[in-house]
């Protein structure tokens, strides 16, 4: 499998992420195109939004070399890109770390994005091979049925993955007997990219719709619980995907673990709970229609938000690429377990 996000000849190649399970891969030339493809989510997914924003700086720095380089316009782009998703902390963390080399131009800040780019592959594949020893301490050395949800694959990355990179490394030893997928709605990112990835990786799963999903861990059929995220604040309070929090309490209930894996620049410390984490609501039309056909009353209207926020004291273990950080042992010691995080919802437009 090609990488999710490329650099070729002048411009940014990307796999579309709305055509999947279809294969096809954009050229993004302007720095338009990038915005647009991150709100549409032609790429999504934490480490993949941080090698676009990268890539779409050095993309903003040649657009601007085309007409006679101006550093202050490339970084007037560059904090369009960062905004283009408000709630995945590593999207604008990437583009801070390349925005010094603008001053020494376009060819520099290639090098550094680049940089980048090379340096999340090297984390993911590490981050697995420690999640993958970690769920093994917590489960035993045998086949065993996680429960995902989302997609955190190599697609929501550039190559490797985070919890299904976990799931890569347990399935080489043999040590996964099913991979239960949650269909992730509105946009289906379970059902048409995890399940996707797993089919091309020979890893036996099943598709379950979102509801189902705390219902099957009740029962004592799931080992444990592994997601990504696309933000985790101070109190590594942890922001997934809308669906998450749920699995979570089941998880907690059942006594399972409930395992994110992340790479370290998804950890925000200027965020102090997921209570300040902007939360993202999308068209709601997403729910409303289903295929261009309207499903519900013209009168109807649509809570669509994109993420939601799992309280640390759910969480058994973050998984990142130089550590695990265990939460309940880390408040702990910090004086006592912490209060729970209410996650900022907020109805839209009805109330």
């Amino acid at each position: 499998m090609r990488r999710t996000i490329e650099w070729i000849d002048g411009h940014v190649d990307v796999v579309d992420q709305t055509a999947l399970p279809q294969q096809r891969r954009v050229a993004l030339h302007t720095v338009n195109e990038v915005v647009d493809a991150i709100h549409r989510l032609v790429v999504r997914g934490a480490p993949a939004l941080g090698a676009m924003g990268a890539l779409g700086v050095a993309l903003a720095a040649a657009r601007s070399a085309d007409q006679g380089y101006d550093p202050e316009a490339v970084r007037t782009d560059a904090r369009r890109i960062a905004a283009a998703r408000p709630t995945a902390a590593h999207l604008k963390w990437a583009v801070q770390q390349v925005l010094p080399a603008v001053a020494h131009g376009p060819a520099a800040v290639l090098d550094a994005a680049a940089a980048l780019v090379e340096a999340d592959v090297r984390a993911c594949a590490t981050l697995s091979r420690l999640g993958a020893a970690l769920l093994r301490s917590y489960v035993g050395d045998r086949p065993m049925v996680l429960h995902t949800h989302c997609n955190a694959g190599a697609l929501a990355c550039v190559e490797w993955g985070t919890a299904l990179g976990i799931v890569r490394a347990l399935h080489a030893d043999s040590l996964i007997s099913m991979v239960v997928v949650g269909e992730t709605r509105p946009l289906l990112q379970g059902s048409r990219i995890t399940a996707f990835e797993l089919a091309q990786l020979g890893v036996p799963h099943q598709i379950m719709i979102d509801a189902a999903g705390p219902g099957l861990i009740a029962s004592g059929q799931v080992d444990a619980v592994i997601v990504g995220a696309d933000r985790i604040a101070a109190n590594y309070d942890v922001v997934n995907k809308v669906g998450t929090y749920p699995l979570a309490l089941a998880a907690a209930r059942a006594g399972i673990p409930f395992v994110v894996a992340a790479p370290t620049a998804t950890l925000d410390p200027d965020t102090p709970t997921g209570a300040e984490v902007t939360i993202e609501y999308r068209d709601p039309d997403e729910v409303l229609l289903v295929g261009g056909w309207r499903m519900a009353p013209a009168e109807s209207t649509a809570f669509n938000p994109a993420f939601d926020v799992t309280p640390a004291d759910l969480v058994t273990a973050i998984v990142t690429e130089s550590r695990v950080i265990e939460p309940s042992r880390v408040t702990e010691s910090a004086g006592g377990v912490q209060p729970v995080t209410v996650p900022a919802m907020r109805l839209v437009g009805a109330y």
